[in-house]
């Protein structure tokens, strides 16, 4: 049986800090070990006010670093900000000023490390300190999501991709959703949150996750061992199937939803909820897609002088984009999906992965 926690909640924080502690208590929290590691990942998608609804709530992730400290442990406040610097979304979302004087870490997910995943992508690249730490505290914000439906628990973890690599992903999928949602459940799997919990209280519907969204009082916490489980409850809650959010879908395939959901509380019953118009996974005007995915994301290429033709790669590419042309491999690189099967599966060493060159003038640029 899959727990699920839901309790009625506001940001009062004499009110809302012993029901972040009761959910955190009915999760098992009391059984996080002194000076242990504790990596709190809340939503910080942008620079963005609380009011704003963008991020999770400045007083929902002292609740969370309070309640690590309670438990003798440490914790570490840690994202990869889609949008603006890691300082300017802690100042601007309320963060610092919330937690001050509390013996925290502040540190942005900047090292990434390269962990086995599953097919189609046999690896990824996931910041070191998500997968390194003693325990996660995954701390989503309850908003709408213009690419993928809803962005919840599973969607809050891209977060633990660094950097550049989130619009990587976004083009490497191109108009593939269930790829992308794919991802997204691979990338939960290899984090392995210990607990999630999702801030309800003021919600986003519409046009989210960003700034076209539309703030919503909702007034709930929930929470889970469960990420997966958290999110189905909360489509239940709005009135969809959790079939209908392609990373709960996905995750039932792999095994990460067996059994039934037990609700503890009052799951509230929403029908007039505001759900957005579904886009491309890419971002900016259509016509410049194509040329940014073509040209800007790092690709497989074929050192002619070693290859044997032999035809492993064009057998094995889960898209289909190979083929040979004469004496050459010809790669069609709007159905290339980059999960590099093919540089594994090459038997004579003639494949790699390479940057373009307006991809490193980019990432030169970047870094400065």
């Amino acid at each position: 049986m899959r727990k699920v926690i839901i309790r009625k909640a506001g940001y009062d924080y004499g009110t809302l800090r012993p029901v972040f502690f009761e959910i955190m208590d009915g999760l098992g929290g009391k059984g996080i070990a002194r000076n242990s590691r504790v990596v709190i990942k809340p939503n910080l998608l942008a620079p963005a006010s609380p009011e704003k609804a963008m991020t999770t709530h400045p007083l929902v992730v002292k609740a969370a670093a309070e309640y690590v400290l309670e438990r003798g442990a440490s914790p570490v406040i840690s994202d990869s900000p889609a949008m603006g610097s890691f300082e300017k979304v802690l100042k601007e979302s309320g963060i610092k000023d919330a937690l001050e004087g509390l013996p925290v870490q502040y540190r942005e997910f900047k090292k990434p490390v390269t962990v086995a995943a599953g097919a189609p992508f046999r690896t990824l690249a996931i910041a070191q300190d998500a997968v390194e730490a003693d325990v996660m505290i995954n701390l989503p914000k309850l908003k709408t999501h213009a690419q993928m439906l809803l962005t919840l628990g599973v969607k809050n973890l891209f977060g633990c991709v660094v950097g550049l690599s989130k619009p990587e992903w976004h083009f490497r999928a191109g108009i593939d959703r269930e790829m992308f949602a794919r991802l997204l459940v691979e990338i939960y799997r290899l984090v392995n949150p210990s607990f999630t919990v999702l801030d309800g209280i003021l919600a986003m519907e519409g046009q989210g996750p960003g700034r076209s969204g539309t703030p919503r009082d909702m007034g709930i916490l929930a929470g889970s061992g469960s990420a997966v489980s958290l999110d189905e409850a909360v489509c239940g809650m709005l009135g969809i199937g959790a079939d209908q959010l392609l990373t709960c879908r996905i995750a039932k395939e792999m095994g990460l939803a067996e059994g039934d959901i037990a609700i503890d509380g009052e799951i509230p019953v929403v029908r007039d909820f505001k759900f957005p118009l579904t886009g491309s996974l890419v971002f900016g005007p259509k016509w410049m897609h194509g040329q940014l995915r073509r040209h800007f994301v790092q690709r497989p290429e074929s050192d002619d002088s070693m290859c044997a033709l032999c035809g492993e790669c064009w057998k094995y590419c889960p898209a289909q984009a190979i083929k040979r042309k004469g004496r050459k491999l010809e790669f069609d690189y709007d159905k290339c999906i980059r999960c590099y099967c093919c540089v594994e599966v090459c038997p004579h060493g003639a494949l790699k992965a390479v940057d373009t060159l307006p991809g490193k003038l980019l990432r030169k640029i970047t870094k400065r």
